[in-house]
């Protein structure tokens, strides 16, 4: 049963706009899921503005994970990782007591410009995790990622277990995420095994309980029985959800059970303390109360 529609409200993110589904006033989570940002689609030109890029910045007490549908980003981190981002792949980032990273349009989308579409969403570290140490894992192919297709559907397990199926992802908790494509007419069930159950709806229109769900809205379900989804065209869903945390608190890109965790990570983030990326250390983003930094020196 449905117990909430929420929909996607259109930020910008300074030269990038996203639809941002979670955190909403009436649902702050969806089991360990506390942050859910749908990127575009938006056609990108060739020569993308730098400005478009995401900079340096500091994460605590969650993990992030980016899923494209289509283009390319990278991803460098305060751990030296510089790794590239394609459709069908996963880069899950394990913040915990801290790390720095950006997300940066280099590539192919900066050189010939393209369609960007994607998901970044964020998962909430258990109590007793939330301090444990940062760490970077990149995942693609059916290995890793399993995959299935029958009678109108594709269906790829992103994270965490469900369908019979476990992804190599190394989660923190129960939870399950999940990429599926639909014909249209086609039909799909998402079981019951978890108490906090959601789906967003990415692209078409797809009908449950009776009722027409067009593109950028999440249907949060009551735990129960199997969920009932009928393509009325061609469609792609994310699911997702998992057994609830506890109330978390969010501070820019900050997420603790702590209050007095997020203080002591914007302390350490304005006074430098955090390393950035070593390859991409130049600038950062501030706190949003805190002044911009410096530009960098002029190279003309």
């Amino acid at each position: 049963m449905i117990e909430l529609v929420i929909d996607a409200r259109r930020r910008d993110l300074g030269g990038f706009e996203v639809g941002r589904v979670l955190p909403f006033a009436k649902r702050r989570m969806v089991g360990p899921f506390v942050f859910f940002d749908h990127m575009g689609p938006v056609e990108m030109p060739a020569g993308v503005p730098r400005s478009a890029d995401v900079r340096p910045h500091l994460h605590i007490g969650l993990s992030t994970v980016t899923y494209l549908f289509s283009g390319e980003m990278r991803h460098q981190d305060s751990l030296g990782t510089d790794q590239q981002i394609r459709p069908g792949e996963v880069n899950w980032m394990t913040a915990g007591r801290g790390i720095s990273h950006s997300e940066r349009f280099d590539g192919l989308i900066r050189e010939h410009g393209g369609l960007m579409n994607g998901i970044q969403a964020w998962v909430a570290l258990p109590e007793s995790m939330e301090e444990i140490a940062p760490a970077f894992a990149h995942h693609s192919g059916p290995s890793d990622l399993p995959y299935y297709e029958t009678d109108g559907l594709k269906a790829r397990l992103i994270a965490g277990e469900a369908f019979g199926a476990k992804a190599a992802v190394k989660t923190h908790s129960p939870m399950f995420y999940v990429h599926w494509e639909l014909d249209a007419g086609a039909t799909a069930g998402m079981p019951a095994e978890y108490p906090d159950r959601a789906a967003f709806l990415v692209s078409g229109a797809v009908e449950v309980e009776g009722f027409r769900y067009e593109a950028g809205h999440m249907l949060v379900f009551t735990p129960g029985d199997t969920v009932v989804f009928k393509a009325l065209e061609p469609s792609v869903l994310m699911l997702l959800g998992g057994e609830p945390l506890g109330e978390r608190h969010l501070y820019w890109n900050f997420v603790s059970s702590s209050l007095d965790r997020i203080e002591q990570a914007k302390a350490d983030w304005k006074a430098g303390r955090i390393p950035l990326p070593p390859h991409d250390h130049d600038e950062f983003i501030p706190l949003p109360d805190d002044p911009p930094p410096p530009a960098p020196p002029s190279m003309s």
